[in-house]
């Protein structure tokens, strides 16, 4: 297994080394984890991949191997990087921090803290870029799952980008990051074993080409399995195959088996689906589905919708597992507070010319508050300094963060992966409507109790 503690950038060692040769290596600090804007022009964004954590707490460490490794890096002077002291202590580092996370598949909003991480200043170093990195993409992922998702109207989507994801390891995650976002299932074998996430596919234009015509294709295929019927009918011209999927359907019929449906992949979906709709029917396969794949993605799909196609599943691969129109979650991890000798915490503000880029000093919590069953509002607000909040009485509150590592070691007992899905849907269903759409008419209000704060 390749080290999580080496999936990091060289400056957080370095700075780590910093910090241990300056005696600072063990003054407490926290850090917040974070983004500054929605993706996708959203009005809501879902949290995801707090699985990873579990490994990341029971196996960060440095191996020999690492080491031996660390100890060939040279500086502008071709001398040893680091010192053999340092090397050795990283060798034996066990970690002791704590974090605090807000649960997967929750809605959150930028500037409010998905994680809290406390600990010794060096430790909570060297975790800032994988941290980063096992949290950014999957809540990407989820955030568009779940617009798609809101997008189908309640229609099943199938998560199929494998072929086209980052890597196989962006494979994996997006799969289960789809399925946190609302996703019903996914084509991505591994993931269903790995994480128990349902597994549909049908077959691709290569077995109708394999074939003599596509009569034949089909026939051939419902012999070797019937039970997985759903035909690719445009490898030539679509409704021409929607009828030999017909044929094969009354045979499988016959022999008291199911035809599943047929699956459109090209031309115009919208006309294609309600003509192919109608044919089905008329043939007595009014259960049949209609699966449309294509460059799908939540815009393409209400379109379609508002067109009046005649689809119930979505299968939605390249734009849904790469988030093709943002690859990437501007999460940063930003140092908030430190304590001095005396014990005692000094907040800590990053002041730029850049406005956006100002960090939020203190030690945080997210406190959400409801309405008659709605969310109405958060407040993120420093834990240390108390603040007045005047409740109504039909208001209810909750705060989002909750302890998932404590000295280093993992204590969160997390849902199954379906409750995480479920808490996702409910979510969404608890916000107020207009951010929801696909181009949001409002924002969430987000109150920073703190001194001299100001609404987002």
């Amino acid at each position: 297994m390749q080290s999580i503690s080496m999936r990091t950038d060289l400056y957080q060692l370095t700075m780590a080394q910093g910090y241990w040769k300056l005696g600072k290596d063990q003054q407490r600090a926290v850090f917040d984890l974070y983004f500054r804007e929605h993706p996708f022009n959203g009005g809501y964004t879902i949290v995801c991949g707090l699985e990873s954590l579990a490994k990341l707490a029971e196996h960060f460490c440095f191996t020999k191997a690492d080491i031996d490794y660390l100890s060939t890096l040279c500086g502008n002077d071709q001398k040893p990087l680091f010192y053999p002291d340092f090397l050795q202590v990283l060798l034996t580092l066990q970690l002791t921090i704590n974090i605090d996370a807000i649960p997967e598949g929750t809605a959150v909003f930028p500037k409010e803290p998905l994680l809290r991480v406390e600990g010794p200043l060096w430790e909570c170093q060297l975790l800032e870029t994988v941290l980063l990195n096992l949290i950014n993409f999957p809540t990407l992922i989820a955030t568009k799952a779940s617009r798609i998702c809101h997008a189908a109207g309640g229609d099943e989507i199938v998560e199929f980008g494998l072929r086209r994801a980052q890597g196989p390891d962006g494979g994996l995650t997006a799969s289960r990051a789809a399925f946190v976002g609302g996703a019903s299932s996914t084509s991505n074998v591994l993931a269903g074993q790995t994480f128990g996430i349902p597994v549909k596919g049908t077959h691709a234009h290569s077995w109708v080409m394999a074939f003599k015509d596509e009569q034949e294709a089909f026939d051939a295929y419902a012999e070797v399995l019937p039970n997985n019927c759903i035909f690719l009918v445009d490898t030539y011209d679509s409704l021409k195959g929607v009828r030999h999927a017909i044929q094969t359907g009354l045979k499988l019929k016959a022999k008291g088996h199911q035809f599943v449906g047929i699956r459109l992949d090209s031309g115009d979906l919208a006309k294609l689906s309600i003509e192919a709709r109608k044919l089905l029917d008329e043939a007595g396969f009014s259960e049949a589905i209609i699966v449309a794949s294509n460059e799908l993605d939540e815009y393409r799909i209400a379109k379609l919708k508002s067109e009046g196609a005649a689809i119930s599943v979505w299968g939605v691969g390249t734009r849904l597992a790469t988030a093709y129109d943002q690859p990437a979650l501007g999460g940063v991890y930003k140092l908030v507070a430190l304590r001095g000798e005396d014990g005692q915490w000094y907040y800590k503000e990053k002041r730029t010319d850049d406005v956006r880029k100002k960090t939020m000093p203190g030690i945080h919590q997210v406190r959400r508050i409801s309405r008659q069953g709605q969310f109405a509002r958060d407040i993120v607000y420093d834990i240390y300094t108390p603040f007045h909040l005047q409740v109504m009485e039909e208001e209810t509150y909750e705060d989002l963060l909750v302890p998932i590592v404590q000295n280093g070691k993992w204590i969160y007992n997390p849902p199954s992966l379906i409750d995480i899905q479920k808490r996702t849907i409910s979510q969404i269903k608890l916000l107020p409507r207009e951010i929801t759409t696909l181009t949001p008419i409002g924002h969430y209000p987000v109150i920073l109790s703190l001194p001299g704060a100001s609404l987002l």
